[in-house]
């Protein structure tokens, strides 16, 4: 989209993923589960696009008070889909948002969003090129010249990180790396992202 911040922008250290936990994590509760798999679901969406990507955004409803308000919507879901949001009451549905307002990066944007009652929680996917501590630590404090640095670095890694929030306080984050570009190696937690995980949750406030 023309108006999103561009994807490989760089970014504060608080946006920064943390390495993925070396076991699997497990959600916590009813909330939790339903959020990882919106954005286990989300991630696989966007990552079938490809890379180079730019910044994405998710409205998070529940499906079951969805087709409450719009009976219709049962025939836009897969009879799977929509058995398993019967009996799950916590079962999500993700709405991609379009014309997102314009935003030099995605601090920004986020800072920009609010959402009506309606919507249950939010989730974003944006790319990041990060860098080991080491090299992270001679990264220049010009912004123009830090982001010339990682582009040309050798150590870069490219990363999309998917990060999902609710308003009742669940979060879930995916983080995979473009050098292991394959579904099984997608790394999730709850708190991968800490700085972004605080941002998406305070556009639900």
């Amino acid at each position: 989209m023309s108006d999103s911040p561009s994807a490989n922008s760089a970014s504060p250290a608080s946006a920064t993923p943390s390495d993925p936990p070396s076991t699997p994590a497990t959600p916590r509760s009813a909330p939790e589960s339903a959020l990882a798999d919106a954005v286990r679901e989300i991630e696989h969406h966007v990552a079938a696009a490809g890379w180079d990507a730019p910044v994405r955004v998710f409205a998070l409803v529940r499906t079951q008070a969805a087709l409450e308000a719009s009976p219709g919507l049962a025939e836009q879901l897969d009879p799977q889909v929509l058995a398993a949001a019967r009996v799950q009451p916590w079962h999500l549905t993700s709405v991609e948002q379009e014309g997102l307002p314009e935003a030099d990066d995605l601090e920004s944007l986020l800072a920009a969003l609010s959402w009506p009652a309606t919507v249950d929680g939010m989730a974003v996917t944006v790319e990041r090129v990060v860098l080991p501590p080491h090299a992270e630590a001679a990264m220049p404090a010009d912004p123009d010249e830090a982001l010339r640095y990682l582009l040309a670095h050798p150590e870069r890694t490219d990363v999309r990180i998917a990060v999902g929030a609710l308003r009742e306080g669940a979060s879930w984050c995916a983080l995979r790396a473009r050098t292991h570009d394959s579904d099984d190696e997608v790394g999730f937690g709850p708190d991968l992202v800490p700085g972004l995980v605080q941002a998406v949750r305070a556009t639900l406030a």
